[in-house]
Order: C-alpha cells, then sequence, then structure tokens
C-alpha cells in the first residue's frame, strides 16, 4: 500500500546509518472634485474657447460679409481644384512607379527563392507511410513540426551517457545490493505518485555518479534517494521537498548530508542530467504501430524490470525500448519489427536480437522475492495486470528476429 507523507514507513530495505500579520490596507480614495475652489471661475479647455469663439463669431447679426472676400473665396477655390487635378496626375505616376519597384521586389524575391536552403535548416523527410505525427498538426502540444527532431537529438545524446559495468570497479558494492535499491527506488515512485520518467532518471543518474565515484555500502540509500530528489525537480511540476527525502529514509541521514551529496552528484554530472531514458523513446515507438495501452504497459513492465539487472546498464536506452516493445508485440500477437519501427529507432532486427534474448532469459528467470515491488506493482488492473501474462517462448520470438 502506497504510504502517504503523513505516515512513517516501518520498514527501510537498506540499513540506516544510525540506530534510532495583519496586512496594510488603504483607506477608501477619495475623487477629486471638479468644481473651482471657493467660488473661483470654472476652467476651459483650449478646444472648447476655440469653439466657443468660433460659433460667436458665426452667429453675430451685426458683422456683414465683405464682397471681396467673396471673390478671393472663388478664385481660391478654382486655384485648389487645379491643385487637385494637378496631384491626380501626380498620384498616377506614383502609382507607376509603386508597380514598377513592386514588380522588382518579386524578381528579387523569386530569384533569392531560388537559393539553395542550408541542410539544417530543411525539414525531415518523412515517406507519407511513415508519417506518425501529422494527425496531430492542429495540436500544438505535439510539436509536429520539431517531434522527429527532438528524438533524433536525443538519440545522438545517448552518446554522450554510455556507461561500463561499473560494479568491478567498486570495492564496497555489489549487484545485488544495487537490484536492491532499485527496486526501493521504484516503491519511493509509487508512494510520492512520482512520473515514470522521474525513475528512470533517478537511476540513470545513480549509475553514472557510481560509475566515477566509490562509494560505501551505507551511503548507497543517501545516493539513490538524492538521484531521485534531483530528478524530481527536473521532472515533476511539484517535487517532494528534502525533508520528504529524509523521512522515507527514516531519518538515517541529516539535511547537511543530503544537500552535500546533491552538490556531489552534480558536479559529477558536469551539472548535465538530461539523460536520454527508455520511458520516452517506448511511447514514440509504440505510436508508430498504433499499440495500444495494454501492449504499451507490457512493454514497460519490461523496461523497468530491466533496471534491477546490472547487464543492462551499458544498453542505450533506445535500443532497450526497441527491444522491450518487440517482445511485447510479439506476445501480444501483433506482429514483429515494422519498416516504420525501423525508420523512427534506426534500428533493425538484427540491432535488437542480442537485447531481446537477455531480456528473455531476465523474463524467464526464477522471480527473487526480494525484487517483488515491479511485479506487485504491474499485477494491478490499472496495470492490465500484464506481470500474470505468461512469457512468449523463445521459439515463436526467434521467429521475429530472423
Amino acid at each position: 500500500m502506497p504510504f502517504s507523507r503523513g505516515k512513517k514507513p516501518t520498514t527501510s530495505k537498506i540499513p540506516k546509518l544510525h540506530p534510532k500579520g495583519l496586512e496594510n490596507q488603504d483607506g477608501p480614495q477619495t475623487k477629486r472634485s471638479s468644481s473651482s475652489p471657493q467660488g473661483a471661475p470654472k476652467k476651459r479647455t483650449a478646444f472648447v474657447d476655440i469653439t466657443n469663439a468660433h460659433k460667436i463669431e458665426l452667429s453675430n447679426p451685426i458683422k456683414k460679409k465683405d464682397p471681396v472676400k467673396k471673390l478671393q473665396k472663388k478664385v481660391s477655390v478654382l486655384s485648389k481644384n487645379d491643385v487637385n487635378l494637378k496631384s491626380v496626375v501626380n498620384s498616377e505616376e506614383k502609382l507607376e512607379e509603386l508597380k514598377n519597384v513592386e514588380s522588382i521586389i518579386e524578381k528579387r524575391e523569386e530569384s533569392s527563392s531560388k537559393a539553395p536552403i542550408p541542410p539544417h535548416l530543411l525539414p525531415p523527410e518523412i515517406p507519407p507511410e511513415f508519417d506518425i505525427d501529422s494527425e496531430h498538426l492542429s495540436d500544438s502540444v505535439h510539436a509536429v513540426e520539431y517531434a522527429k527532431d527532438i528524438f533524433d537529438y536525443l538519440k545522438s545524446r545517448e552518446e554522450k551517457f554510455v556507461l561500463h559495468d561499473y560494479m568491478a570497479d567498486q570495492q564496497n558494492l555489489n549487484s545485488n545490493m544495487r537490484a536492491i535499491l532499485v527496486d526501493w527506488l521504484v516503491e519511493v515512485q509509487e508512494n510520492f505518485e512520482l512520473n515514470h520518467e522521474t525513475l528512470y532518471l533517478a537511476v540513470k543518474m545513480t549509475d553514472h555518479y557510481l560509475a566515477v565515484s566509490q562509494a560505501r555500502r551505507e551511503s548507497l540509500q543517501l545516493i539513490g534517494s538524492t538521484a531521485m530528489l534531483i530528478a524530481s525537480k527536473f521532472e515533476e511540476r511539484a517535487p517532494p521537498c528534502v525533508d520528504d527525502f529524509l523521512y522515507i529514509c527514516d531519518d538515517a541521514y541529516k539535511r547537511s548530508q543530503l544537500i552535500a551529496m546533491e552538490i556531489s552528484i552534480l558536479q559529477a554530472l558536469n551539472f548535465d542530467i538530461n539523460i536520454p531514458v527508455p520511458y520516452r523513446f517506448l511511447r514514440r515507438y509504440a505510436k508508430c504501430v498504433n499499440a495500444g495501452m495494454d501492449t504499451l504497459t507490457l512493454a514497460r513492465f519490461i523496461c523497468e524490470l530491466s533496471l534491477l539487472e546490472m547487464d543492462f546498464v551499458p544498453v542505450r536506452a533506445s535500443l532497450l525500448a526497441s527491444a522491450c516493445l518487440l517482445i511485447a508485440l510479439v506476445t501480444k500477437d501483433l506482429g514483429g519489427w515494422t519498416q516504420c519501427l525501423q525508420f523512427h529507432s534506426g534500428y533493425s532486427v538484427e540491432d535488437l536480437a542480442p537485447v531481446v534474448r537477455k531480456l528473455h532469459d531476465m523474463l524467464i528467470g526464477p522471480p527473487d522475492s526480494k525484487f517483488a515491488v515491479i511485479r506487485s506493482k504491474y499485477a494491478h488492473k490499472v496495470f492490465f495486470e500484464v506481470a500474470l501474462i505468461r512469457t512468449v517462448s523463445l521459439e515463436t520470438l526467434e521467429g521475429f528476429l530472423k
């Protein structure tokens, strides 16, 4: 059962280090009176004075019209007509000039449009049969114009985060201890109701930190919980605070220790924590075959189980996601690796075969009672009980790997 933040967990799988006013308000604003103070004469705007003077002048019955001025007025009207005729002629000439300028601009635009566009500015060429984004063209959330570029960029970033089997270099740790930590992190992700991306990123950061730093068994839980804190800050809208992570560690560590570990992890990663995770690629690749949520959840279950195994630490995230999806497709009898999947993932069946076989060995192996959190999680109806589905036989799987 997930525990709330108000209740304290009774057990921790990894041993502990130690035993047990009023606001200021403005008053009502008074409007300034428009009447003149103390009977002084009212002020009038300049436009009112001029208008009133004009009206008085026109309505004066005593003043007579001057015939000389009347004649001058007629002459001025005639001269204005001549000016208007000249202006019409001038405007026609200007229109002709504008048309000539517009034609010159159009010719220049045509010549500039014929110039070759740099390759990096061209949109990606996607054949119609492999187009999986156009249906969401009107939805700006999907970022259809950049979707393929985004995932190609994430795939290129994987080269920067390739890991090796670092456990042989750790003097005080082993693979079993790491699996216990990952199993506990899955439980933390459930209890805090965090995104799955947060879990995957936390495990990735833990592995990258352990690959470059020596760690003791007593500090392993501190490393994992701190990595989860950093991942929460990166992925979550409302991440848990430092005190929450101290609480789930059963107060085995002090606040200063967790903050110091956060600094140490960030420095070890050169503050670059945008690490590609398999979970993101899974959703993208499942879209290529219109896989249902049950099929996608089965692939997620296989992928999450792989987090426990040290053998999959060196595998690239996109390759691992592709192999998990292929097993899910075969298990659900939805076919194998299609041309659309190969186009968007960049992997052929031959590339997936070694990873698929390793994943199958993991699935058919006897489950360890010490690592039951993931299987218990995906045996729930919310996750379509995919953990209870019988694993496909290796013979059937090999038929799709040729």
